[in-house]
Parts: structure tokens; sequence; C-alpha cells
């Protein structure tokens, strides 16, 4: 089966929904499906593949209306076209919600399934209103199926839009969990300037409004005034490829923790290679995600957490989460409200047997998230959508 997965950020550029695209094809090339990525703008060396990959890679100006018919030619073979959707990843351009439309129009006998991975609305363009809300749909009432990675927006997508079909199936873990050594760990805490005596909090992932930065400063605050000899660990790329907003972000937290004398107290890890992201996730005690509007499992940085058993604080989902039990395989207070989620911290600093059934839960739960799981449940829509027997 031949199926071309649409994605307007791919490695090396930096972003989840890129590194998401790719192991999805990586799971996929291993199961015998033919795939194809199309992705927007070539890095500097583009071309095909790597020979390690087992997929081709082309390249279409996703963020332009040209790229329509482009799009249309390089799916001419193809059963199935997935495209996955965060309005930040195409520019909050509006050419990719008439893109079902499009290939439907050309008379293809192929089908199209949605991925959102969030429901921002895109900008489209000055004054556009609740035309961005009707972009989102048009894009999700075009579609033959769509998928929901978290409950939350599987419930919102249900209520708003007219959906042929609908499933909701997790995302995983990008970073895929190192095999480690207690020396390694010590190693990688030395590297770092971290003591054996301090507890190195965890921050993974960018900076941006959602992910809570300020929250997570008074949390290191209130730590390190209760007494805790603590750090923080910023590990991972600060700002992304695909929303310019974050630089900005990132920016103003770094000022905050000047202000409140806190920088000496932050280790800026950077981008780093998915080999010494695990082992900096090994090198740390607690994971602190104070997303500024709940916990989901869309979120691919609580996925890397989970995969590494680390014992993680973090914010309350908006709605219930059936799979996250607090203080089971994981810790949750209010979003934004610092002093709890210190709270939180501090009771896990005071107890290595609640980080060790924390860790424990999370490692367990991780199962649920693993890269074979997913694509098997991509391939049991895609057989449905397909009207196809065997894949």
């Amino acid at each position: 089966m031949n199926v071309a997965l649409i994605t307007g950020e791919f490695p090396p550029m930096q972003g989840g929904v890129g590194d998401y695209t790719r192991e999805l094809a990586r799971e996929f090339a291993r199961r015998g499906l033919t795939v194809t990525i199309i992705t927007g703008q070539p890095p500097p060396t583009a071309g095909t593949a790597s020979p390690a990959e087992s997929y081709a890679i082309r390249y279409a100006p996703l963020t332009r209306w040209r790229s329509l018919p482009q799009v249309a030619d390089l799916t001419r073979d193809c059963a199935l076209v997935h495209i996955q959707y965060q309005a930040a990843a195409y520019g909050m351009t509006p050419p990719i919600h008439f893109l079902p439309r499009y290939l439907h129009w050309k008379n293809r006998a192929g089908k199209i399934v949605v991925t959102f991975h969030d429901l921002k609305v895109p900008y489209l363009f000055p004054k556009a209103g609740r035309l961005r809300w009707q972009a989102l749909m048009l894009l999700a009432n075009s579609a033959d199926a769509v998928i929901a990675t978290n409950p939350e927006d599987a419930q919102t997508l249900a209520h708003s839009a007219r959906l042929r079909a609908l499933r909701t199936i997790p995302i995983g873990s990008n970073i895929h969990p190192a095999e480690q050594q207690p020396a390694s760990r010590n190693a990688a805490r030395a590297v770092l300037g971290v003591a054996d005596d301090e507890i190195l909090l965890c921050y993974f992932g960018f900076l941006n409004a959602s992910k809570g930065g300020e929250t997570l400063v008074r949390v290191l605050e209130k730590v390190i005034q209760a007494g805790y000899n603590s750090r923080l660990l910023m590990l991972g790329g600060e700002v992304g490829a695909s929303d310019p907003t974050n630089a900005a972000y990132a920016q103003r937290i770094k000022t905050l923790l000047r202000e409140r004398g806190l920088a000496e107290r932050v280790i800026w890890a950077g981008y780093r290679s998915a080999g010494e992201v695990s082992a900096l996730w090994h090198a740390s005690d607690i994971a602190v995600l104070p997303y500024a509007d709940g916990v989901s499992l869309r979120r691919g940085t609580l996925m890397a957490a989970l995969a590494h058993a680390m014992p993680i604080v973090t914010t309350a989902p908006r709605a219930p989460v059936s799979q996250l039990r607090d203080g089971d395989n994981i810790a949750l207070a209010p979003a934004g409200d610092g002093e709890a989620l210190a709270a939180r911290v501090q009771a896990l600093i005071a107890s290595p047997a609640l980080r060790e059934r924390l860790a424990q839960g999370a490692a367990q739960l991780a199962q649920s998230f693993t890269w074979p799981r997913i694509a098997d449940q991509h391939l049991e829509l895609y057989r449905e959508v397909v009207h196809q027997a065997t894949i």
C-alpha cells in the first residue's frame, strides 16, 4: 500500500510534529508499506531519505497555493494521504485547509486522513475572526477520517464537526530511552556540574506561553526558598522551527530568572542529539512540566518523561484523563499555581520512595504509547477507510 504523510515540518527542522511523522513513517516502512513524506521548505542538502530510512522525501511549498496541484501530482499513486496538522507548522496560512477538497476535486481514488495535533486556529489573514475556526472545520469535514491525539480534542471535534470517522490515537515519545548505567548517570551529572547532593529538576521542550514558563520559575524559587539544594535543567531546543513567538517568550523567561536571582541555578542544555537527551533525562531526578492549559496526552514532552520512567510533577488536565492517576503514575497540581506545584516537588524530594512509585507507574503507563502500538492503531483505521482487508 502506498501512503503519503504530509507535514509542515520534518527533521532536521526542530519540532514535535516532524519527529512524530518520522517515527510513524519508520513503523509503516517496517510493516512493508511504501511511504512518501511530503514536507515544506527543504534543507540545503535536500534529497531522498538516507539509506538508513525506508521512505522517500519530497518537497512542496505547503504554505503557498501552488502547492495544491503539486501535492496532487506527488500523491497520484497513493491509496491514502495522511495530513499531520498543526497550524504553526504550516505558517498559519490557508492552503493546507483546502487540500482535501482539492484532491477530491481532482478525482483522486485515494482516501484522506487528517491528524489534529492540536486545535489552535490558523492566523490566515488580518481580521479573519471566525473564519479561522471555520478553516479548521473545513479541513476536518473534508477528510475521510480524522484522528485526535487526546480525548479533549476528540470531544471538541465530535461536537463541532460533521465527520465521516473519528478516532483517538495517542502520540509517543520522540526520544527513545537509551540503556544507562549508574556510572553513566554520574558522568552526565558531572559534565553538567551537578553535585551528588543536589536535586536536579528537569524541564523538557520548547518554551512558549502554553508551557507555563513563569510558573516554572516560581516553582524553582519556592523549592529553593524551602531550603532544598536544587537546580533546574532546561532540556531541549528553546524555540523550535515553526512558531516565531517562542524566541521572545524564551527571552522573557531568562529575564525573569535574572530578576529573581535564579539564573545561576538553571542549566540550559540546548538542542542535543536523541542519545544525549536520553542520557540527560536519566541524570535528572524529577520532571517538572507546568503546562498552562493542563497536562494532555497530545504533549510529546510528557510522553518523553513517561518513556524515561521519570517521577513527573505537572498540572491537572482540563478534562479527566483516565490513564493519569495522581499519586500513582504522576503528581498533579492546579495549572498556574506555582506554590501547589512546588509543594508536590518538595514532597517528592523528601520521599525517595514516592519518587520510585511514580517512576514505576510512569514506566508502566508508557507501554500504552509505544510506536508499534500507535502504528497498529493507524493501520486498523487505514483498513477501514480504504476498505481493504489486509495491508
